[in-house]
């Protein structure tokens, strides 16, 4: 990951508590439809590995969105970089880390 992506991903935590509601709902329906086709419904894992805090638990919220962003080669994870911010990644890491998604 370059150092500007690195930094923009750290200061990007504070800044993704700040998106507005709607974005929010927009990005909880991603995660469940868009990531839930691959990852499963509940995340528990499919043609994507389990997402569920407890799988995911010890990754940084910025590790996370660094593949949220750009992708894993070589597997179907596609990069989201396209139709996500930096801040939207953040907020998805942090959202799923958390276990709010279903």
């Amino acid at each position: 990951m370059a150092l500007g992506t690195a930094l923009v991903l750290a200061a990007g935590g504070a800044q993704a508590q700040a998106l507005p509601a709607s974005r929010t709902a927009e990005l909880e329906r991603l995660v469940i439809q868009d990531c839930g086709s691959c990852h499963g419904l509940t995340l528990k894992g499919g043609l994507g590995p389990d997402i569920r805090p407890l799988t995911l638990e010890g990754m940084e919220p910025e590790s996370l969105a660094a593949i949220i962003l750009d992708g894993v080669p070589g597997t179907a994870m596609p990069p989201w970089r396209p139709l996500l911010s930096e801040e939207e990644a953040i907020w998805i890491a942090e959202f799923l880390l958390k276990g709010e998604a279903r």
